[in-house]
């Protein structure tokens, strides 16, 4: 599905958080329970396509884009916060009636589900979780050197500005175990070009490997509880967090449940989307 049906499948809505209102992309598909699915870094709901056509005729789908991306607002000045993320989340929940839903998150998404999963002890919603490549315990994080520039006080947002889509091509390309035509890579850059372009406002969202560190405790341990299923599905090629997070995921969860995928990268979705379907119940 190119992207341009994609987001035609889909509309802008009104969310209020903080005070504010802001439109987001969002887009719900298919029928039967609820599933939810969170993209990540820096790219958009898109990179669900590929799995969101085998997967409609099970479940409802919400596939959005978080602030900052995508087809979302990307307000210049705005704080963003993984917290927040979480907070746009469950407001979507409850303008479309959603009572229970399974959870998809990788990367960044994976980093909202935690904080999400944290939550559902006071207020359950959630009823599992799967979850893709993502620094889920942030010792073990390797930030690309574009993300460790990003975060660098202003230096940052003049270098979010200077990207080009060589740079985005290449940097994405370097956590693939299996290569994406050039046309797909072209065409994820021109999502993020959207609405003014997430690079424009990439050092701040890059702000949420602080909060990683920060909200660790609480984050790592919401992984390890037993109330909520959690399927971690894991591209074992991934330079960033493949592997060695694996590794680490088998060794704090006695039993994980975990999909290892040989030869898949970070983006297990783009790379493999019939196994990571399949994994979610296809």
């Amino acid at each position: 599905m190119t992207s341009d049906a994609w987001f035609a499948g889909g509309g802008r809505l009104a969310v209020e958080l903080g005070g504010r209102s802001f439109d987001i992309f969002c887009r719900t598909a298919g029928s039967g329970p609820w599933l939810t699915l969170l993209h990540g870094f820096p790219t958009s709901s898109w990179d669900w396509a590929k799995v969101a056509t085998r997967l409609e005729s099970r479940f409802r789908l919400l596939c959005f884009d978080f602030l900052g991306f995508g087809d979302s607002d990307k307000p210049r000045r705005h704080r963003y916060s993984i917290v927040e993320q979480a907070d746009l989340t469950e407001s979507l929940w409850r303008h479309l009636g959603v009572d229970e839903t399974m959870l998809v998150g990788h990367d960044y998404g994976a980093t909202v589900a935690q904080e999400l999963l944290a939550r559902n002890l006071s207020a359950p919603r959630v009823t599992g979780a799967v979850l893709l490549n993502a620094a889920v315990y942030v010792r073990l994080a390797r930030p690309l050197l574009t993300q460790r520039a990003l975060a660098v006080p202003v230096v940052g947002s003049l270098f979010g500005r200077a990207i080009t889509e060589r740079m985005f091509v290449r940097s994405l390309a370097s956590v693939l175990g299996r290569p994406l035509d050039p046309a797909e890579l072209h065409e994820h850059w021109n999502v993020i070009s959207r609405r003014g372009g997430t690079t424009r406002v990439a050092s701040r969202l890059v702000r949420y490997m602080a909060e990683r560190r920060l909200h660790a405790r609480r984050w790592e341990s919401a992984l390890e509880r037993k109330d909520v299923s959690l399927r971690f599905v894991w591209g074992m090629a991934d330079p960033r967090s493949g592997a060695h997070v694996a590794d680490e995921i088998r060794r704090r969860i006695a039993g994980a449940d975990l999909v290892s995928l040989e030869g898949v990268g970070h983006y297990p979705q783009l790379e493999a989307p019939e196994a990571v379907a399949a994994a979610l119940g296809a």
